[in-house]
């Protein structure tokens, strides 16, 4: 019997969210999607100064850009904000995770076994590839070079990405980076792309599609099969009725700069706003709304920062240009606890997109021929060609940390008359992996003839910054220990799913998009099965 006026809502579009919807329209249910953010396209997204960078939980009819920052006191969470969700922010990466990582903390469903299937069809409906070998960047070879001078030769490996690659991209092309390289086609589910010009942009929006974000395939597959999806929506509470679910949220009126509420109903409820997003909404259910009093105990625990961390180092002598190829093309993986210490590592190249060569290319398009264009244009040149930063090198990196912290709602000394998200997380226990980690890349970095440079933010405050936030809502095998079963189902609330990065119960130590999605084909698959 249907309970509402749809099937399923949707909340949010990231690689769950993405999924599901997908797979519930394939499967011929009516689906509605509530994506927070923008629908961004190549021409809208964020390049200079004037346009929108950041988004606001709290004023999000205020600021409604590009990535939302979450600033807690001891670390920082980034995480993208638009119709594809993470995908329009994150390296490309698609990697399983190894088959190790399922031997503790998960449900005994949940096996590598038991996702391999998934895995793979994630993977083709990403068409991940990895870098041709005459693509490689200078600091995937650096990569290289360092895995080599240290003995890590047999652990350095190209990882599967995102992205579509042309076989006659080369460097040394003219102008090698200008987009007019990329060559266009139609993908198999029917919208435009065009291939990678290695302009460094990975990070900021694709403005050549090379990118296959989440909008270019699984939710291109969802709209083509009658999902609705609804951009600018902030969900603000779920309430369960007699039958269903009622979804309550804000429409996001950019030009007047308001909020209007509404609603809508539905047989079904997931919850895919991510790590963060996820765990702030059912905390808001439980202890504010009041609306979903019987949640686990456990909503809020088992946060994991994944063990993200960034090494930049510094060559005299040597040309790195970190803001040419994509963000991440390799790694050495030390996961299997071979790293500094005995740490499980994930070592990567990581890169930066070039802000100030985007301002330019856009400034560029604006003006007509002539003087003025042509002054732009060398100023271009000089950007690309005479970077400060093109002798850096990101070392970049994911661990197995604690995954200690805690998510909750409190009330600030400053604004007591309203709920915070807060974040309890010490330093302390990452110590260890932190250090590890930068041990490894100061290894590299003296092996290939860098000068490691440790954040501050770390060396004197022992501050965080991930992109790859994960729990909260943990898997469990029930209520006791965490807040959905092996199939997401939400304990104590029939019909209420979560299928994102806050069910998984333990860090991954490397790139989660992947199981994330994985995680999701598996969980609507049964759920498609169950309901039939």
């Amino acid at each position: 019997m249907n309970a509402g006026a749809y099937d399923a809502i949707v909340i949010g579009s990231g690689f769950g969210g993405a999924v599901s919807a997908c797979r519930l329209a394939l499967a011929g249910r009516k689906v509605l999607v509530l994506e927070r953010g923008r629908a961004w396209t190549p021409a809208t997204y964020p390049r200079d100064e004037h346009d929108p960078w950041l988004w606001s939980q709290r004023r999000p009819h205020r600021f409604n850009g590009w990535a939302d920052i979450r600033a807690f006191d001891d670390v920082w969470v980034i995480a993208g904000a638009g119709v594809g969700g993470g995908s329009l922010i994150y390296a490309n990466v698609s990697v399983e995770a190894s088959p190790d990582t399922f031997a503790q903390g998960w449900p005994v469903d949940i096996t590598y076994a038991s996702l391999k299937d998934y895995y793979d069809t994630v993977g083709a409906m990403l068409d991940v590839a990895t870098v041709p070998d005459d693509q490689l960047s200078e600091r995937a070879l650096l990569l290289r070079e360092g895995a080599e001078a240290c003995g890590w030769s047999e652990r350095f490996r190209k990882l599967p990405l995102a992205v579509t690659f042309s076989p006659h991209w080369r460097a040394d092309l003219h102008d090698a980076r200008s987009d007019r390289h990329s060559e266009r086609f139609l993908n198999r589910h029917g919208r435009w792309q065009g291939t990678c010009v290695h302009c460094g942009n990975c990070d900021v929006g694709c403005q050549v599609s090379a990118k296959n974000t989440l909008d270019l395939n699984y939710l291109a597959v969802a709209v083509d099969h009658g999902a609705e999806i609804r951009p600018l929506h902030v969900v603000t509470r779920i309430e369960p009725m007699a039958q269903g679910w009622r979804v309550r949220f804000d429409r996001i009126d950019v030009d007047r700069e308001r909020r209007e509420p509404g609603e809508a109903t539905a047989t079904r409820v997931i919850l895919a706003a991510g790590s963060i997003g996820s765990t702030e909404l059912l905390l808001r259910c439980r202890d504010e709304h009041r609306t979903l009093p019987a949640l686990s105990r456990r909503l809020g625990h088992g946060w994991a920062h994944n063990g993200d961390f960034v090494t930049p180092a510094f060559y005299d002598q040597r040309m790195v240009s970190p803001a040419h190829g994509v963000t991440i093309s390799a790694v050495i993986d030390l996961l299997d606890r071979s790293g500094p210490g005995g740490q499980s590592l994930f070592v990567e190249d990581g890169g930066i997109p070039n802000l100030a060569g985007n301002y330019i290319r856009r400034r560029l398009r604006r003006l007509p021929r002539g003087k003025l264009r042509m002054l732009w244009k060398e100023i271009g040149g000089l950007i690309d060609d005479g970077d400060p930063l093109e002798h850096m090198m990101p070392w970049f990196g994911q661990a197995v940390d604690p995954g200690d912290g805690q998510l909750r709602l409190c009330r600030k000394w400053y604004a007591p008359w309203r709920h915070t998200l807060d974040m309890q997380w010490s330093y302390r226990a990452s110590v260890a992996v932190i250090e590890s980690m930068i041990a490894a890349h100061t290894r590299l970095s003296h092996a290939t003839g860098g000068d490691p440079w440790v954040p501050p933010t770390w060396r004197l405050l022992h501050n965080l910054i991930t992109p790859h936030p994960l729990g909260g809502c943990n898997m469990g095998n029930h209520i006791g220990d965490g807040v959905v079963d092996a199939q997401g189902r939400v304990f104590g609330y029939a019909g209420l799913y979560v299928m994102d990065g806050a069910i998984v119960p333990r860090p991954l130590g490397l790139n989660p998009s992947r199981t994330i999605a994985a995680l999701a084909e598996r969980s609507v698959a049964l759920l498609l099965r169950e309901s039939g």
